[in-house]
């Protein structure tokens, strides 16, 4: 299954926030959120990932897997979620960083975008009339015309006609096509990754 709307395919499965970076290898986007080079002896599952991340020896630990997917190089966290503070140190040099964080203990579910070192805008999936960053209206044409918010940036959907998890769709669905974001499941989901302990 390509693109990125497969993380919504079960509210509980998605559990991991993930980051993009397009203008950057896979193995400079695990530097540039701090993984530590050697940390771990062999790529991971997901599985594998997870049980360093549960071990009580290791608790103030983070791993993250990263691979390629289109020209996008992607990192996914397990654990502790450094990334959404070093988002825009991702993006500096010309780069392009976007991460999504299911932020499962605390929803909604939340976007960033990071573009030459700077945090262009950002906001809550579901909350999308809430928006911050240098350049917060960066995605409203789009969001307006996928009927997410209407012109005045107010919220377009009534909240007791759908699902959050279907409401949640049509922002992705947008992300997905504005940035060309794809997310190899399969891979993600059974496959081992280049990973790295982030302290």
């Amino acid at each position: 299954m390509t693109g990125i709307q497969w993380l919504l395919a079960e509210e509980d499965d998605w559990r991991d926030a993930v980051v993009w970076a397009r203008g950057i290898t896979a193995l400079e986007l695990a530097a540039r959120l701090g993984g530590v080079p050697d940390s771990l002896p062999a790529p991971l599952t997901d599985r594998e990932a997870m049980a360093i991340v549960w071990n009580e020896a290791r608790d103030d630990d983070a791993v993250i897997r990263v691979g390629q997917a289109g020209e996008w190089s992607f990192a996914i966290e397990h654990g502790i979620p450094y990334a959404g503070d070093r988002l825009a140190a991702v993006s500096r040099g010309g780069a392009e960083a976007l991460r999504l964080d299911p932020c499962v203990a605390h929803p909604p579910s939340m976007f960033s975008y990071a573009r030459d070192g700077a945090l262009v805008c950002g906001f809550g999936v579901g909350e999308e009339s809430w928006r911050w960053g240098t350049h917060p209206d960066f995605l409203l044409p789009e969001l307006i015309a996928a009927g997410v918010l209407t012109a005045d940036g107010e919220y377009a959907r009534d909240d007791i006609s759908e699902s959050c998890t279907e409401r949640d769709r049509h922002t992705l669905a947008l992300l997905e096509a504005r940035f060309g974001l794809t997310l190899p499941r399969k891979e993600i989901e059974d496959q081992p990754l280049p990973a790295f302990l982030v302290r």
